[in-house]
């Protein structure tokens, strides 16, 4: 049976990582403060270290919680039901909403390669996303709905273009607008790939 102790240890950490993301999205890093964040989690600053030992510790635990909801939502869909199509298109728009969010503009796009340094923001991003992108890849080809590209290579140009386009995004003064302009281009990009596929999917369901 689990502890009252590990269930206090880990609210305590969850208050504090959900303050982070409120008060960091709302002020950025600059602007923020442990007593602020220890004050909106209602612990004390000595309950804050016992979790983090620092401010740049509790905005990687931040940042980390952004990234997580993003990947879940992008998961259950790229590896969900439906056409490999579909759920790569599904992905795609899932990705764009996600660049629309306030606290993944400002912490995961805006701050964090700030914060953590380019390299190391990279490195988390490409943990985080970069796999479900050369799944979709995967997934399309095996189906037939692309040309038989290099798989890593596309994922990782595909990666490429998304990661600038979320910057885009994030730094426009109208995002709605980019974010439907990015992703109309990437998916007359795919189509392209569609169009120039040896063994396209539609024509596989019409000789079954």
């Amino acid at each position: 049976m689990r502890s009252r102790r590990l269930d206090y240890s880990e609210s305590t950490r969850s208050a504090l990582v959900d303050g982070a993301v409120e008060l960091f999205t709302k002020r950025g890093y600059a602007g923020t403060s442990l007593d602020e964040i220890a004050k909106r989690a209602r612990v004390t600053k000595g309950a804050l270290y016992h979790h983090f030992s620092g401010k740049q510790a509790l905005f990687e635990a931040a940042f980390e919680a952004v990234e997580s909801l993003v990947y879940d939502r992008l998961d259950k869909i790229v590896n969900g039901p439906g056409s490999p199509w579909d759920r790569a298109r599904g992905g795609l728009s899932a990705f764009i909403k996600s660049c629309l969010d306030p606290a993944y503009q400002r912490i995961a796009i805006h701050e964090a390669p700030v914060v953590m340094g380019w390299e190391r923001w990279r490195e988390a991003e490409e943990r985080c996303s970069f796999g479900l992108v050369r799944a979709a890849i995967q997934a399309l080809i095996q189906a037939g709905e692309i040309a038989a590209v290099p798989v890593d290579i596309t994922a990782r140009l595909l990666f490429g273009a998304l990661s600038s386009a979320a910057t885009e995004i994030a730094g426009s003064a109208d995002p709605k607008k980019v974010g439907a302009e990015v992703e109309g281009v990437i998916v007359q990009l795919l189509e392209r790939l569609r169009a120039t596929s040896p063994n396209p999917a539609g024509e596989e369901q019409a000789a079954s």
